[in-house]
Formats: C-alpha cells, sequence, structure tokens
C-alpha cells in the first residue's frame, strides 16, 4: 500500500514532469494563439492550461494507479466529459447557427494532446498539435471563401440565414 504521507522529493522524477508540464504547454500555445487572434472565446491562456491539467492528471493517474491499470480508462473518461464540458461553454447559439465549434474541438483536442504528453505519447501529442492548428490556420479561410461564394453577391446575411432566420439575425 502506498503512504501518501510519505513526502520524499525524488529529483529526476520532478524533472521528467515538469519537462512533460512546459511541452504540453508549449504544444496548446499554437492552438490558443490561433483563437485569440481570431478574437475567440477561448485563447492564448485556456488552451495552454487545458493541456497542462490533462497532462497532470494523467501523470498522477500514473503516479497513484500505475501505467498498466485498468483504473486508467477511467482517468480518461473524466479527462474527456471534463474537457467537454468547458468546450461546452465555448459555443454560443446565434439564431439558427451555433458558434464555437471549432474553438470546442480544438479545446478536445488539447486535452487530447495534453493527457498523450503526460501518458509519454509525445508523437500523438505533436500530430494532434500540429493538425489542429493547421486546420484552424487554413481551413479557417477556406470555410470563409465557401460562405461568401454560397450567399448571392449583394444578398447579406438575411439571405443567408432565410427568410424565417432574417428576423432573428438581430436578437
Amino acid at each position: 500500500m502506498m503512504n501518501y504521507f510519505d513526502l520524499t522529493f525524488d529529483a529526476q522524477e520532478t524533472a521528467s514532469h515538469l519537462i512533460k508540464l512546459v511541452l504540453a504547454y508549449l504544444l496548446a500555445l499554437p492552438i490558443g494563439w490561433n483563437r485569440e487572434r481570431e478574437e475567440r472565446s477561448a485563447g492564448i491562456r485556456t488552451f495552454p492550461l487545458v493541456a497542462m491539467a490533462a497532462c497532470g492528471f494523467a501523470i498522477i493517474a500514473i503516479g497513484v494507479l500505475g501505467k498498466d491499470s485498468p483504473e486508467q480508462a477511467k482517468v480518461l473518461e473524466g479527462l474527456i466529459t471534463g474537457v467537454g464540458f468547458i468546450g461546452g461553454g465555448a459555443i454560443l447559439k446565434q439564431g439558427a447557427q451555433a458558434r464555437g465549434t471549432a474553438t470546442a474541438a480544438s479545446l478536445w483536442a488539447t486535452g487530447a494532446l495534453g493527457a498523450a504528453v503526460g501518458y509519454g505519447l509525445v508523437d500523438i501529442a505533436v500530430i494532434l498539435s500540429v493538425v489542429t492548428y493547421v486546420a484552424l490556420r487554413i481551413l479557417s479561410p477556406l470555410k470563409e471563401a465557401t460562405r461568401d461564394m454560397s450567399v448571392p453577391q449583394g444578398a447579406g446575411r438575411d439571405a443567408e440565414l432565410g427568410a424565417e432566420g432574417a428576423g432573428q439575425a438581430g436578437s
């Protein structure tokens, strides 16, 4: 049985934890920077904090439960749910449309990124960071261009929402 009141200090283990937490922070930073630049509800502070927290929970779970414990699935389940809840706060409904879904999905990916670092799966974390950033950076302008093509020229936002959504645009 583990003695939780034993406050021993292992410099090598502490350095490993610090490196993981800093790496989670750094890998989430470009994603948060993108969301901040786009003036979204979550940004340069939220994304790195989510990644570090997810990483921290993974590190704690390994320390308490052991890396091969079947209870690790419960830790991941809690992380998925908790980060999903935070992401849900980024989604706003405006008339017939929902805004913030890309930010919410990015927060979810950032939570996975942090957990991956915490569990020592740095390759997955790097891939998640790069693909999420690229999707936000490259696909956002593409989405805008597609939206601009679908609205008849001179029709404005009311035509995009349709006749019944037009009255809700100002609400």
